[in-house]
């Protein structure tokens, strides 16, 4: 019996799942993992010696830095000596370095822990006045920076480089480079005088009156902490944890999945991910494990929770999570941190990064998947390729993101200088998942929309845009690939000028201070567009590789190789009715000439060759049906194992976590929810009733008089739309010549000339045609009536606010002759009119 529980904090631990398979790898899985040993040794770096003492010492540095800025604040508050030496100082660290995963180059998440006599305004030194400046003075210059604060040390530091402070963030932090490594260093401040050295930071107590900021910067080495603790029973399965949490992170990366801003999953994401999965196979060796966790989230069954263990509350007065509650009832893809208070890590996980992460998930299980079972049939693969680990090659080789889309919109984020630069790309970094799910996702007809969450250190933006070399200068780049949704389009023309005005208005407009030179420059490209630097580094041949490796996943898509094959067997049919012909008129000329029953020799042996063709291909399928018959693994055996699977996953809805449904009903749940319909676009999930509705179906809401009537105007063949929906309409009316105008055509028969009284007969049968019923309607709502143009776009005929014109027609008093939104005319002084061109901010 395997005990996965553990103390942590002082207080008992369990898993939240029960184990699927607690027993070891076989012999054939260990000598799978020896193929994985000699990949990873080949191709994954790890952290050098030197390095790993170089990163030891700098936090040794910091760590004594911050003591003594602690010490210089207790002094500035007048407290005594003793008070001032035991007031402490903490430093911890979180994330991978926490965990040892030791990846070159990778930074160092730290948390620096301070008694409360220390503020925040006292780590950045922020609101100082110099001595010898009068206060009021000099308000347009450069706030300046206490000496004395731990930022103003950090940046005076001769070894620190790159120094960029973020005070108004939700969490404010100082990132900078120190000896070449990079650190994110947060600030918390508790609730005691003193921090002593045996502070210890799993306790549920030390959140104890703190601040928000503090409660998120010391969640994360309590998380980090419990995730350890959860995986590290013994010495050899935390190491297998810290192999796959390495695979996984390169496989991430390398498929453009790694980045929780981006609304993908980001290293936390990943831990806890590998961590569920050792849970529930604790003896697995890593190819195993790397498996099964493709195996588990291609099986997962979302919105269904990731837990580690059950969210539980230490009633300290923090929001701990809960299936039950309104704000996570919409939450897509949630994945719970272990440590009190529990909360939703994935929250930037949206319905479409999701759909991108399940297919990816269903790629990686069928390759790690086939390569098991080729390796096991042994005479499949290539040996060379088995001996130095290569067959795992494909599992992380590049997205195909630049070459799989057909459409796709630049960003590029530019600043006037490289400080204003740095702060501006980071607030707009944070807030492109809202753009591309909430605001393009949503309101345009797109059945694809993917973010690139790899950045470009280039400006791509139109040449006709108004920059100074500067903004060129400092200026980054990011790419959205979008594939239209052909059935939900109207016209020929997709606009998201709209989407990206709302997202300068009601986003980007929070950032302060805001200066003149700050703006993000949009720009369409075809695939075949595409700058150069987005296929360097990814195809050894650069943009031409690319684009024949494009055409070679065209020609092998299925669905064009199954038109291909329609095709060419109508051609076949086509030729063998010819055949057939010939061999008939043959047949019966033969006959004619030979009324004694010749045999047709030539006949004879057409039918001996077909007779064979036959034969060979009985014996083909024959073959093909004893390998079907024979396989490495038997279905029974991959039946039982996805049973063990889901019974395990039925064990979340039994605990009350989340709603209990049947395996049918979740995996209908998941379907709808990839595809966007069991959380709709603003609407709140409805709750079934006691068997009044279908279990599929959301049950009937009342209508309100508006909506009444509105569909009485849509079941008349009318198109309603609101006000501040998309102008182009009546592409979803069937015009009277696309429907039933032939059929009626065809369906009139000429009248035959008769003499009048058959004629008169034959009028007094017919029946009389009923005369349609006139109904007159009064609506109480007031409905404006729009005039369509011959491309389906309204007609604006203008109001007190604007006069369309498509000419100059000379001075209106109080109105300004320019293009804005609704075209070109005169506008009223005065109004806000929206520019359909890239302007600067200003």
């Amino acid at each position: 019996m395997i005990d996965l529980t553990t103390t942590v904090g002082g207080r008992t631990v369990a898993p939240a799942l029960p184990i699927v398979d607690g027993s070891s790898s076989t012999p054939p899985e260990l000598a799978f993992q020896s193929t994985l040993t000699e990949y990873i040794a080949n191709n994954v770096a790890l952290e050098s010696e030197e390095g790993i003492r170089t990163r030891e010492r700098v936090l040794v540095e910091m760590r004594a830095l911050h003591r003594e800025w602690v010490k210089s604040v207790a002094t500035k508050r007048g407290l005594n000596r003793d008070a001032v030496e035991s007031a402490g100082g903490e430093l911890f660290t979180s994330g991978s370095y926490r965990l040892g995963v030791h990846e070159p180059g990778a930074d160092i998440d730290t948390i620096a822990v301070a008694p409360n006599i220390c503020t925040r305004d006292d780590f950045f030194g922020s609101g100082y006045i110099p001595p010898n400046q009068i206060q009021g003075d000099d308000e347009d210059a450069t706030p300046q920076r206490d000496p004395d604060s731990l930022a103003e040390r950090i940046r005076r530091h001769p070894k620190v480089t790159n120094f960029v402070p973020v005070e108004n963030a939700a969490v404010p932090i100082l990132t900078f480079d120190w000896e070449g490594i990079n650190i994110d260093l947060l600030f918390a401040r508790l609730n005691t005088s003193s921090v002593p050295a045996n502070f210890d930071v799993d306790n549920d107590m030390v959140l104890s009156g703190v601040d928000s900021a503090t409660e998120k910067s010391l969640n994360g080495p309590r998380v980090t902490n419990l995730i350890a603790a959860l995986v590290g029973g013994t010495e050899q399965r935390y190491q297998t944890f810290l192999t796959v949490v390495r695979l996984v992170r390169k496989w991430a990366k390398s498929r453009g999945l790694y980045s929780n801003k981006m609304g993908y999953w980001g290293g936390v994401n990943i831990n806890i991910a590998v961590a569920l999965v050792l849970q529930l196979y604790p003896n697995a060796c890593p190819a195993s494990l790397l498996r099964k966790f493709f195996l588990v989230f291609k099986s997962w069954r979302w919105p269904n929770p990731v837990m580690l263990t059950k969210p539980h509350d230490a009633e300290l007065g923090l929001p701990v999570w809960n299936s039950h509650q309104a704000a996570t009832m919409r939450q897509v893809a949630p994945m719970i941190t272990p440590a009190y208070p529990a909360m939703n890590s994935t929250l930037s996980v949206s319905r479409q990064t999701l759909q991108i992460l399940h297919e990816e998930f269903c790629r990686g299980h069928n390759i790690v998947d086939k390569l098991f079972k080729d390796f096991q049939k042994g005479d499949v693969l290539d040996e060379e390729k088995v001996k130095n680990g290569e067959i795992w090659k494909e599992l992380f080789e590049p997205s195909d993101f630049f070459i799989g889309y057909p459409h796709y919109l630049s960003l590029c984020i530019v600043g006037p200088d490289q400080q204003n630069a740095q702060s501006w790309a980071g607030f707009v970094e944070s807030r492109l998942r809202k753009l591309v799910s909430d605001m393009l996702g949503r309101s345009l007809p797109l059945s694809k929309i993917q973010l690139w969450p790899k950045k470009f250190d280039a400006c791509v933006a139109d040449r006709t845009a108004l920059l100074t070399h500067a903004q060129r200068a400092n200026s980054i780049t990011y790419f959205i690939g979008f594939r239209v949704d052909t059935l939900r389009m109207r016209g020929n023309q997709l606009d998201v000028e709209r989407q990206l005005s709302n997202f300068r208005n009601y986003e980007l407009s929070r950032f302060y201070p805001l200066v003149p030179g700050m703006d993000i420059l949009p720009r369409s490209f075809m695939v075949k567009e595409l700058p150069k630097i987005c296929f360097e580094g990814i195809y050894e041949g650069g943009k031409v590789a690319a684009m024949k490796r494009r055409r070679m996943l065209i020609e092998a898509d299925p669905k064009r190789k199954e038109a291909k094959n329609r095709k060419k067997l109508a051609k076949l049919k086509k030729k063998m009715e010819a055949m057939q012909r010939k061999k008939e008129e043959a047949e019966s000329a033969n006959a004619v000439l030979n009324e004694e029953g010749t045999t047709n020799v030539g006949t004879k042996t057409e039918e001996d060759i077909s007779d064979s063709r036959k034969r060979k291909r009985d014996d083909d399928e024959a073959g093909a049906q004893d390998d079907k018959t024979n396989p490495v693994k038997g279905e029974e055996e991959e039946e039982e194992e996805a049973a063990l699977l889901e019974s395990a996953l039925d064990t979340i809805e039994g605990a009350g976590v989340a709603k209990h449904k049947t395996r049918e009903e979740a995996e209908i749940d998941r379907q709808k929810l990839l595809a966007g319909e069991l959380l709709g676009d603003g609407d709140d999930d409805a709750e079934q009733g006691d068997g009044a509705t279908a279990k599929n179906e959301k049950p009937e809401r009342k209508l309100t008089r508006e909506e009444r009537e509105a569909e009485i105007l849509r079941r008349s063949g009318l198109v309603i739309v609101s006000d501040d929906e998309a102008t182009v309409l009546g592409g979803n009316r069937i015009l009277p010549w696309r429907h039933g105008y032939k059929r009626a055509m065809t369906g009139v028969k000429k009248e035959e000339p008769l003499d009048d009284k058959i004629k008169a007969d034959n009028a007094s049968k017919k029946p009389k045609p009923s005369l349609p019923v006139r109904t007159a309607i009064k609506f109480k709502t007031k409905f404006d009536v729009v005039e369509l143009d011959a491309s389906g776009r309204v007609i604006d005929k203008g109001d007190d606010d604007f006069t369309p014109s498509l000419k100059w027609k000379g001075r209106k008093g109080g109105f300004e002759f320019k293009l804005g939104e609704r075209g070109l005319g005169y506008y009223r002084t005065g109004k806000k009119v929206i520019v359909p061109s890239n302007v600067a901010y200003s």
